[in-house]
C-alpha cells in the first residue's frame, strides 16, 4: 500500500466518526490509534518471545525490562498476551481489554496514551457505540515495517497531522510550522556541511526547545536522509503542550529514535536536557507571548547564575520571552573546540530592535554580535504563518563562522519571494514555492550582496555596524541674570552644574569618532553643551526594514496639478449633468 492510499484508508476512518465528533476533533482518536496500530505491528513478530521472557524474569524475581528491551529488539515493549486482532474476538468487553493491552506498554509508550488523553477517547467511542467498529478499521492495515518502512511511516504520520492541524486552527497557529518554512531553515542549516554530512557513518544531533508536533525534527531527518542514507541524526526535543508533546514522541517513535530525547515541560523554567550540547538547533518559540509564569525561575537563573547559566547577557521585559529562547540555544551550542554548533530560530521585528542602550534586549543583541554568533538574518514575506500575518525573521546564528563570514552580518530580504495559496489557512495567505527556497539558499551560500528588480535583497555588514553609544549631552544651568551657575562643594565646586531640564541624548554610531560627531552634529547648536561620559552606554540594534528601504521620488507637482485639473473638471460635468 503506498502512502497516499494508506493516508486515505486511515482517513476513511473519520466517516465512521461524523455526527459523533467535530472535524477538529478527528485527530484525537485517529493519530493515537495510528500510533497503536504501528506499534502492534512492530512487536508482532517479537510477541511470544518477549512474553515468555516476561514470565521467566517474574519467576526470578528479577527487573524484566532491559531484558524485554532486548527481546523486542526495539526501544519499548508490551507483556500482555492480548493484541488488536485478539480484542476483535471478545467483541463485549473490547474497552476494558483495551485499557489492559495500553497499560501493558514499557512506561515510554504509555506516557504517550496518556498525553493524548486516549482513555477518554475510549470512553467517549464506547459510549458512542463506535469503538469496536473503528478498532476494527485499524486492525485491517498492515503497518508492519516489512509493508511500510520507517520514513514511509514518518511521512504518513506526518500529513495527518498536518491535515488534523488544518481543520484546527488553533492546532495550527501554535504547534505548527509552514512545512516550507522548516525547509528553508534546514537548507540554512546544512549547507555548510554539505561535505561533512555526505560521509557515510556521520552521526549529528539536533535539537528544538519548541518542538510542537515535532516537524522541525523530522524535516532535518528527511533532508539528511536524501542527502546521505548512511548518516544518522539523533533528534532532541522539549514540548509544552500534552497533545503536541503526544504526537511529537509518537512520531519519533515511529521513525525509530529513541523517544526518551522528547520531554515534557517547560523549557524556560525547567530544561529538559540540562548540561547537553547539540551539534544543530531549530525554534519557532511563540511571537510576543509574555514569561510572567516562569518569571520567578528565569530571574533567580540570571542573577545566582549569572552567564554560567542560560540568561546570563540580560534578560527582556516580561511582554515577549522570545529572545529567553535565543540565549537557551546559545548556552545549548557545542563549544567550538568540539566543533562548534549552527541554529536558526524564528523571531517577530521586536528582537530586531526593541529595547534602547542598557536594556536586556539591546544587551542580548551585544553579547551575539560582539561574540560574533550571527551569520545572517532572513526577513521572511508577512502572511507566512498561520495564527498570525506579521513580518516573521529567521536568525541563523553559529560558533564556528567559516573564514570569510567572520566580523560580518547577512542580511537577505526575501519579502518579495512568495506565491498566493490556492486556499488560506488562517492567517497563511502566502507560501514560499521551491524556486523561492532556493534562491535564498543561494543567497546565503554564496554570501554575496545582490539585488532583484532594483533593490538590494541581499547585504553584508560589519558587527560593528550594528552598535552605538548613547551619549548623554548637557548644558549649565543659569541663574536669573542668564549666568552659568557653579558648583560649590566637592568634585562640581568651580564646575558648571547642568539642567536636568536640557538634557539630552544622542546616539553615535559605534565606528564613529564621539567628539568628532559631537563636534559636528551638537556644538554648532548648543556651543555651552558638554559630554557627561560616565553615562555613555553602548546599545546594539539591526534595524532591518532601513537597510532595504529604496527612497522613490516624488512625481513631479506639474503631473500632480494636471491630474488634479482633470478631476475637477470631471466632476464639474457630473454636477452639470445632475442639475441639467
Amino acid at each position: 500500500m503506498n502512502q497516499q492510499a494508506l493516508s486515505a484508508f486511515i482517513w476513511s476512518v473519520a466517516d465512521l466518526l461524523r455526527g459523533d465528533y467535530k472535524q477538529s476533533e478527528y485527530g484525537r482518536v485517529i493519530l493515537p490509534l495510528t500510533v497503536l496500530r504501528r506499534l502492534d505491528c512492530v512487536l508482532a513478530p517479537t510477541k511470544a518471545a518477549v512474553l515468555a521472557e516476561f514470565e521467566e524474569k517474574k519467576k526470578l524475581g528479577i527487573n524484566p525490562e532491559p531484558f524485554l528491551l532486548r527481546k523486542a529488539g526495539q526501544s519499548f515493549y508490551n507483556t500482555s498476551p492480548l493484541d488488536l486482532k485478539t480484542l476483535m474476538g471478545d467483541q463485549d468487553h473490547i474497552r476494558e481489554n483495551l485499557f489492559s493491552y495500553v497499560a501493558a506498554f514499557s512506561p515510554a509508550v504509555r506516557d504517550i496514551f496518556e498525553r493524548f488523553e486516549f482513555h477518554a477517547q475510549v470512553e467517549r467511542l464506547a459510549k458512542a457505540g463506535l469503538l469496536y467498529q473503528v478498532v476494527e478499521k485499524f486492525t485491517q492495515v498492515d503497518l508492519h515495517p516489512d509493508a511500510v518502512d520507517n520514513h514511509q511511516m514518518g511521512l504518513v504520520f506526518e500529513e495527518l497531522i498536518r491535515k488534523f492541524a488544518e481543520l484546527s486552527n488553533e492546532t495550527a497557529g501554535e504547534h505548527f510550522t509552514p512545512r516550507e518554512v522548516i525547509r528553508l531553515m534546514v537548507n540554512l542549516l546544512f549547507i555548510e556541511d554539505d561535505e561533512a554530512l555526505s560521509k557515510p557513518g556521520v552521526v549529528r544531533t539536533i535539537y528544538d526547545p519548541t518542538a510542537g508536533t515535532g516537524g522541525m525534527l523530522s524535516i532535518a531527518g528527511e533532508y539528511l536522509a536524501e542527502h546521505n542514507r548512511k548518516a544518522r541524526l539523533t533528534v532532541f526535543g522539549q514540548e509544552l503542550n500534552p497533545e503536541s508533546y503526544a504526537i511529537c514522541k509518537a512520531d519519533m517513535l515511529i521513525k525509530g529514535q529513541e523517544v526518551a530525547n522528547i520531554v515534557f515541560g517547560n523549557t524556560l523554567s525547567d530544561d529538559g536536557h540540562p548540561h547537553k550540547r547539540f551539534d544543530y538547533m531549530l525554534s519557532n518559540p511563540p511571537f510576543g507571548v509574555e514569561w510572567k509564569k516562569v518569571e520567578k525561575e528565569v530571574r533567580k537563573e540570571h542573577e545566582s547564575q549569572g552567564y554560567n547559566g542560560r540568561f546570563g547577557p540580560g534578560l527582556p521585559r516580561v511582554s515577549d520571552g522570545s529572545m529567553l529562547f535565543l540565549l537557551h540555544l546559545i548556552s545549548k551550542m557545542r563549544p567550538a573546540s568540539e566543533g562548534g554548533s549552527r541554529f536558526g530560530i524564528v523571531l517577530n521585528g521586536s528582537p530586531l530592535f526593541t529595547g534602547g542602550a542598557g536594556s536586556g534586549e539591546s544587551e542580548i543583541r551585544r553579547y551575539v554580535l560582539e561574540n560574533d554568533l550571527l551569520e545572517a538574518i532572513v526577513g521572511l514575506p508577512t502572511d507566512m504563518f498561520y495564527n498570525t500575518g506579521i513580518s516573521t525573521y529567521v536568525w541563523i546564528l553559529s560558533n564556528r563562522k567559516p573564514d570569510h563570514r567572520k566580523g560580518k552580518v547577512q542580511l537577505i530580504d526575501a519579502g518579495g519571494m512568495w506565491q498566493k495559496m490556492r486556499k488560506s489557512l488562517g492567517s497563511k495567505r502566502k507560501e514560499l514555492s521551491d524556486a523561492h527556497i532556493d534562491e535564498i539558499t543561494r543567497l546565503f551560500g554564496e554570501f554575496v550582496e545582490a539585488e532583484g528588480d532594483g533593490k538590494p535583497i541581499s547585504r553584508i555588514f560589519r558587527n560593528s555596524d550594528f552598535g552605538y553609544r548613547t551619549i548623554t549631552v548637557e548644558r549649565p544651568e543659569r541663574d536669573a541674570a542668564d549666568r552659568i551657575v557653579l558648583g560649590t562643594r566637592g568634585k562640581q565646586k568651580g564646575r558648571p552644574q547642568p539642567d536636568a531640564k536640557l538634557r539630552d541624548t544622542e546616539n553615535v554610531p559605534l565606528n564613529e569618532d564621539v567628539d568628532a560627531y559631537f563636534k559636528r552634529e551638537v556644538l554648532p547648536h548648543a556651543p555651552d553643551a558638554w559630554i557627561d561620559h560616565e553615562k555613555t552606554k553602548v546599545g546594539y540594534e539591526i534595524p532591518f526594514n532601513r537597510h532595504f528601504y529604496v527612497f522613490t521620488p516624488p512625481r513631479p507637482l506639474e503631473v500632480i496639478d494636471a491630474e488634479l485639473k482633470q478631476v475637477v473638471g470631471r466632476i464639474k460635468a457630473m454636477i452639470v449633468g445632475l442639475t441639467a
